[in-house]
C-alpha cells in the first residue's frame, strides 16, 4: 500500500471514529451537563443529583458490586484452568479447552431465561427438594427474591470468564519456562513462585480480559432485566428511554457510568500497561506439558468439565423451556413437544427480527472489514506516525460500554442534530449497521492483524519488483492469502452482532424494526408461550453463534484471545 493511500485510509478512519464514536459519546454527555432554559449553559446539578438520589446512589452501588463480584468470580475460575491447560498434559485436554468457549455462545440475558425457570418459586430445583422431603411445598424459598444479585453476578460470570481463560492462557503460553525454572532453582517453588514470579509476568494479559469482564458486567441490562432487577444503573439508564425528551437523568446516567469505565481501564493501564516484564515476552524455549499420575490427571479432566457443565446449566435450562409443553412445579417439563420450534420460525415477530438482524450484520461486517482491513494493514505494514493511534482507536470500543454508545446515538440523532438524517423516520437501520460495525470492528481488526503479521512483506515487495503497483500487490497476494483470518474475524463479528443487546434494546423502538435480541426480550415479556418462544428463538441463535464461533477457533486457534482485548 502506498503512503498515499495509507494516509487516506488514516484520515478516513480518523473521520470515521470523530464522527461515530467520540461525537456519540460527546453527544451523550452534552444532554447531561446543559442547564434548562439556556442556550448550551453548563450544568453539573444532574450528575451532582445522580449522587444525591438514593435510587440512583443504590444502581451505581449494585453495579459496582455485580462489576466486582463477577470480575472476581471470573478469575477464580479462569485463572485455575489457564493453569492448568498450559502446564500439564491430561485426558481430554483439546477438546476440553474448545468447550471452554461454550458459555459464549448464548447472550447471558437469554440464559438468565432458563435460570428463572430453574430457580422461580414454582421452578426445578423447588420441586426437587420438596420431593426430597426438604422443602415446606406451602412455603417455596424465592431464590430470585433476595438472592438476585447473586444470581446476576452468576450468570455473568459463567458466561464472562473464557474471556479472561482465553487472554490468560495465551499470556503463559508467551511466558518463557526458563523464567519459573530459574526461581525454582532458587527455592522459590509452589503457590510463592505463582505470586512472586508468574502471576507479574501475566498480568498484563490478565488486566486485558478482566477490564472487559469488569465493564461488561458493570454495564450489563439484560439479565437484570429478565431477574426483575431493576435498581442497577443500566437498566435505569435503559427505563429512561420512554421519557428522553425532557428528562436528562438517564444521559447524566450514562455520563457516570462512562467516568468509572474510564477510570478502571486508565487505573489498570497505568499499573499494567508496561507489557509483560523482562523476559516475559515470548518463551524462548518450548514450554514442555507435564505428566501427572493417571488420577490427578483425570483429576484435572472433571474439573474442567464440571466447571464447563456449571457453566452451561443457563443454557440447558433454555432448550428445556424451548422442548416444553408445561413446566411447573416439576423437575422435569411434563411433556416435551417441538411445537416452539416452528412458531419461532413462523412468528410474525420472529420472521421480520431474523430478517432484519441478517440485514443490519451484514452490512455492519461489510462496512467493519472494510475499515478493519485497512486498520490492520497500516499498523502491521507501514511505519505512519499515527498507526499506533490508528489501532487504539479501532479497539476502544471494547472499552466502551455499550449502552453508553447506544444512547449517544439516540442523542446525535435527535430532531435537529447535525446526524438526525440517520434516523429514516423511524427506521434505526443507518444507525444499528453503524452501531453493529463500530462495536464489532476490534474483532475484525485484531484478525487481519494476526494475517498480515504471519504473511512475509518480502511477497508484496517481489510482486512489486515484478511491476505491480502496491495497491495491486495487496490485492492479488496479500489479502489472499490472510483470507482466513478475515473469515474468522468476519464470521465473529457477525455472529455477536446478530447477538448484539444494548444496541438493539436502545436502537429499535418499532416492532417492525426488532433485532432478534429485542424480539427475544419481547416475547419473553409476553403472556402464555411467549417465554417457550423466545427460548426456542435463543436456541436457534445459540447454534448458530456456536458454530460460527467454533469456525473461527479452528481458523485463529491460539489468536482467538487476542479478540477480546482492549
Amino acid at each position: 500500500m502506498s503512503r498515499k493511500l495509507s494516509l487516506a485510509v488514516f484520515w478516513t478512519m480518523t473521520l470515521f471514529f470523530g464522527c461515530f464514536f467520540v461525537y456519540p459519546i460527546w453527544a451523550a454527555l452534552r444532554e447531561a451537563f446543559i442547564a434548562p432554559g439556556t442556550e448550551g449553559g453548563f450544568t453539573f446539578a444532574y450528575v451532582a443529583e445522580v449522587f444525591m438520589n438514593a435510587l440512583y446512589r443504590e444502581g451505581l452501588l449494585n453495579s459496582f458490586q455485580i462489576a466486582i463480584w463477577s470480575t472476581l468470580l471470573s478469575l477464580i475460575i479462569a485463572l485455575p484452568l489457564a493453569a492448568l491447560h498450559v502446564r500439564y498434559a491430561f485426558p481430554g485436554r483439546g477438546l476440553l479447552n474448545s468447550m471452554v468457549l461454550l458459555p459464549m455462545i448464548l447472550p447471558p440475558f437469554v440464559g438468565a431465561i432458563g435460570v428463572k425457570a430453574m430457580l422461580g418459586q414454582a421452578g426445578a430445583l423447588n420441586a426437587f427438594l420438596i420431593s426430597l422431603g426438604l422443602m415446606d411445598a406451602a412455603d417455596p424459598v424465592n431464590w430470585l427474591g433476595e438472592g438476585r444479585m447473586l444470581g446476576v453476578v452468576i450468570m455473568e460470570a459463567l458466561h464472562l470468564y473464557p474471556i479472561i481463560y482465553l487472554n490468560t492462557a495465551a499470556a503463559l503460553a508467551n511466558l518463557d519456562p526458563a523464567l519459573e525454572e530459574a526461581a525454582a532453582n532458587l527455592g522459590c517453588t509452589g503457590w510463592r513462585r505463582f505470586q512472586r514470579i508468574t502471576l507479574p509476568l501475566i498480568m498484563p494479559g490478565v488486566f486485558a480480559g478482566g477490564t472487559i469482564v469488569f465493564v461488561w458486567a458493570f454495564t450489563e441490562m439484560g439479565v437484570p432485566l429478565v431477574f426483575d432487577f431493576e435498581r442497577v444503573t443500566a437498566v435505569q439508564v435503559f427505563r429512561g428511554i420512554n421519557d428522553l425528551s425532557g428528562n436528562p437523568f438517564p444521559y447524566a446516567l450514562v455520563a457516570v457510568m462512562l467516568a468509572f469505565s474510564t477510570l478502571f481501564y486508565a487505573a489498570g493501564k497505568f499499573f499494567f500497561s508496561g507489557g509483560t516484564a523482562t523476559g516475559g515476552g515470548r518463551a524462548s524455549t518450548g514450554r514442555e506439558l507435564k505428566a501427572l499420575p493417571p488420577k490427578l490427571a483425570w483429576g484435572i479432566t472433571a474439573v474442567f468439565a464440571v466447571v464447563t457443565f456449571l457453566a452451561v446449566v443457563p443454557h440447558l435450562g433454555v432448550v428445556l423451556l424451548s422442548l416444553s409443553n408445561d413446566w411447573y412445579q416439576t423437575v422435569l417439563p411434563h411433556s416435551l413437544t417441538l411445537s416452539h420450534y416452528h412458531e419461532a420460525l413462523g412468528h410474525e415477530l420472529t420472521l421480520s427480527s431474523i430478517s432484519n438482524s441478517l440485514k443490519y450484520s451484514c452490512f455492519a461486517v461489510f462496512v467493519a472489514l472494510v475499515l478493519g482491513i485497512g486498520v490492520a494493514y497500516v499498523s502491521v505494514r507501514t511505519r505512519l506516525w499515527g498507526r499506533r493511534l490508528l489501532d487504539a482507536m479501532a479497539m476502544l470500543p471494547l472499552a466502551v460500554p455499550g449502552i453508553v454508545m447506544a444512547f449517544g446515538y439516540l442523542a446525535m440523532t435527535r430532531p435537529g442534530q447535525p446526524f438526525s438524517w440517520l434516523m429514516l423516520g423511524e427506521d434505526p437501520v443507518l444507525l444499528l449497521v453503524i452501531a453493529y460495525a463500530v462495536r464489532r470492528l476490534p474483532y475484525v481488526v485484531r484478525s487481519a492483524a494476526a494475517g498480515f503479521q504471519q504473511v512475509s512483506p518480502q511477497l508484496e515487495e517481489a510482486a512489486q519488483n515484478l511491476g505491480a503497483s502496491p495497491e495491486r500487490a495487496l490485492w492479488r497476494v496479500t489479502l489472499p492469502l490472510v483470507t482466513p483470518n478475515l473469515i474468522a474475524g468476519g464470521l465473529l463479528a457477525f455472529s455477536f452482532a446478530m447477538l448484539e443487546v444494548s444496541d438493539s434494546m436502545v436502537l429499535a423502538q418499532q416492532t417492525t424494526h426488532f433485532p432478534i435480541t429485542k424480539a427475544i426480550y419481547s416475547l419473553m415479556m409476553g403472556l402464555g408461550n411467549g417465554p417457550s418462544i423466545a427460548s426456542a428463538l435463543g436456541v436457534w441463535a445459540m447454534v448458530f453463534l456456536g458454530v460460527t464461533i467454533l469456525a473461527a477457533g479452528v481458523i485463529l486457534g491460539k489468536k482467538l484471545g487476542a479478540l477480546f482485548r482492549a
